[in-house]
Order: structure tokens, then C-alpha cells, then sequence
């Protein structure tokens, strides 16, 4: 009489398979926490990429002005922390949001405490009729640049915007020096 065979594993089977996935969770989590994190980036800064272009197609089609501002409320430029979120809306007297004047795009507030800052703190950039870029840039160097950081402000996903009269951008963050937090490529 043959014996019969037990099935199911060892000791050291289970081990060794317990081994090799705590050694794959170790290396997979970081990657995965990366390119969600990433991605988010990507998205938040696309968004406002997106907005901006929409605002100078807007002016165009329009033949008057469009206006991109920072808001916490959906309907009034009241701020300059542009991660609380912001509106695009038409602007003909090229002044504040009126009652008037409707909001074409509303964009809410960032998740995660990501934080989105302009140069000089600028609150609200304007298309012309003809699709430049208003002030504040009539005064600004050549560009104008926001940048978005994590709560952590962690280098490799932090991302650019830069705003020139004519163009308009995103950038991944630069090398780090001791009087920058970031510079854009």
C-alpha cells in the first residue's frame, strides 16, 4: 500500500513566500505612493493650465477681455492662495468680478494641503481681446511663475506654470539652492 501524499505547505514554504511578499510590499508601496501623489500634481496643475487656456480662448472668441482669478468662494477675487481655488470669468470694464459677470469656470479648493503661490502674490491675470496677457505681466519680468508644492514640499512633485504675455506653460521643479525653494527649469 502506497502512502498518501499530504498536501498543503511547510514551514519554511510559508516563510520563504511571506518573505518575498513583505520584500515586494516594501518596494511596490513607496513607487505606488509616488505616482499617485505625482498624478495629483500633474492634475492640479493641469487644471489651472487648462483654465488659463480657456481664458485666453474665451478673450478671443469673446473680443473682450477674460479674467483668471483666485477665489474662495466661487464668485469674488478675494485672495492670493490660488490652492483655495479660483474662477474664469468675462470682464469687460477689465475690473473686479461684478454680479454681472457670470463665472465660465469654477475651480474648487486642492485636497492633500497642496499649496499653488504666484510670484509677487498676484491674484488675478487677464486675457485682451487679442489673447495676451494682461497686467500684472505688463509688469512683471518677462514671466510669471506659480508653483505647486505638496504639503511636504517634496522636490520631485512639485510643478510650474509659467505665464509670459504670449504663452503659457508647466515646468517641472528645478534644482533646489539655498535662497530659492524651488526654480523651475
Amino acid at each position: 500500500m502506497v502512502p498518501k501524499r499530504m498536501s498543503g505547505m511547510t514551514l519554511v514554504e510559508l516563510l520563504v513566500v511571506m518573505t518575498i511578499a513583505a520584500i515586494l510590499i516594501g518596494v511596490g508601496v513607496p513607487s505606488f505612493r509616488y505616482v499617485t501623489t505625482s498624478n495629483r500634481m500633474s492634475g492640479e496643475i493641469n487644471n489651472l493650465l487648462g483654465d488659463l487656456q480657456f481664458a485666453r480662448s474665451e478673450a478671443l472668441k469673446e473680443g473682450q477681455t477674460v479674467t483668471v482669478c483666485s477665489s474662495t468662494d466661487g464668485n469674488t477675487c478675494m485672495t492670493t492662495s490660488w490652492e483655495r481655488g479660483w474662477i474664469v470669468f468675462s470682464d469687460p470694464t477689465a475690473g473686479q468680478k461684478s454680479a454681472n459677470n457670470l463665472a465660465l469656470r469654477v475651480q474648487k479648493a486642492f485636497l492633500g494641503g497642496d499649496t499653488l503661490k504666484f510670484d509677487n502674490n498676484i491674484q488675478a491675470i487677464s486675457f485682451n481681446r487679442e489673447g495676451f496677457a494682461n497686467e500684472p505681466l505688463a509688469f512683471a519680468p518677462p514671466a510669471l511663475t506659480a508653483t505647486l508644492h505638496d504639503k511636504n514640499v517634496t522636490l520631485p512633485w512639485s510643478r510650474c506654470l509659467v505665464v509670459t504675455a504670449g504663452r503659457i506653460a508647466t515646468e517641472t521643479a528645478g534644482p533646489v539652492s539655498a535662497t530659492q525653494l524651488t526654480a523651475c527649469k
